[in-house]
């Protein structure tokens, strides 16, 4: 997701001279030095401080060491976490470790996978400490890599992860389904895939672009007596929605969960 940001931004038109990477891999480095040309190095002490916004994306087992270190470095910048799963306050708590005293500027948000080809979708919570100069900068990087949608509440982070961040996997399990079944019904499976592929294409793009909601588009597809009704028939009675309703509820309990653990663990 540090490649994609990077990537997005510079072609959003940041300079790669306004980017850095620190990186203690060697390997991560030289492709990032490969692919974008910009300055990285193992060591944070040196290229932290006088960012103005600093990114943390890494693991989110990872960040509670991470942040330490980079409590007495960040100077004026704000901090924007795109490690799933880990609260602000968590994040704030780690920062002060070295640096006690300090209030950081804090920024979560929670990408999803699209953004590797600039079309993600994210979810964006601000602390009380972001002022608009910084908002308007993480909104920058962030939407350089997608669109973005930032919420009033941190809790809201447990939906949009439920929502859009686990959502693409969801997106791979219907495409999976529908394959699966064009191909029991006679058709290679290769020719299911792209049927399937391109369904969802076209279909999501419509909807996209149509000023109508999602159940006035399905109604518009659906003729009475026809295949889609029939189909859709078939779903209802299966309760297809509610355990739809029932994976979304339980992924946004899981964020909670995380979150409270990886905040109590370190």
């Amino acid at each position: 997701m540090a490649a994609a940001l990077i990537g997005g931004m510079l072609r959003s038109g940041f300079l790669a001279t306004q980017i850095v990477a620190v990186d203690p891999l060697e390997e991560a480095r030289r492709r990032l030095n490969s692919a974008h040309a910009i300055q990285t190095g193992a060591d944070a002490t040196s290229l932290v401080p006088g960012s103005d916004l600093i990114v943390l994306a890494v693991k989110p087992q990872h960040l509670a060491d991470v942040a330490r270190a980079l409590g007495p470095l960040v100077g004026a910048a704000t901090v924007l976490s795109i490690a799933a799963g880990i609260r602000i306050v968590d994040i704030g708590r780690w920062l002060t470790t070295n640096a006690a005293g300090r209030v950081f500027p804090l920024v979560r948000a929670m990408p999803n996978t699209p953004a590797l080809i600039g079309m993600g979708i994210t979810g964006a919570y601000a602390g009380g400490e972001v002022g608009e100069g910084a908002r308007a900068l993480a909104t920058q990087v962030l939407e350089a890599v997608g669109k973005l949608v930032w919420v009033q509440h941190e809790q809201l982070l447990d939906p949009v992860t439920a929502v859009s961040g686990s959502g693409p996997a969801y997106v791979f399990y219907f495409l999976e389904a529908m394959q699966a079944a064009g191909a029991r019904l006679g058709l290679d499976p290769a020719t299911a895939g792209v049927l399937a592929l391109e369904t969802f294409r076209g279909a999501a793009e419509l909807a996209a672009r149509s000023p109508e909601d999602f159940a006035t588009l399905r109604t518009r597809v659906t003729s009475p007596g026809g295949t889609t009704e029939r189909a859709l028939q078939t779903m209802m009675h299966d309760a297809v929605h509610e355990a739809i309703g029932r994976a979304l509820d339980s992924a946004s309990a899981r964020a909670a969960e995380m979150a409270d653990q990886m905040g109590r663990d370190a």
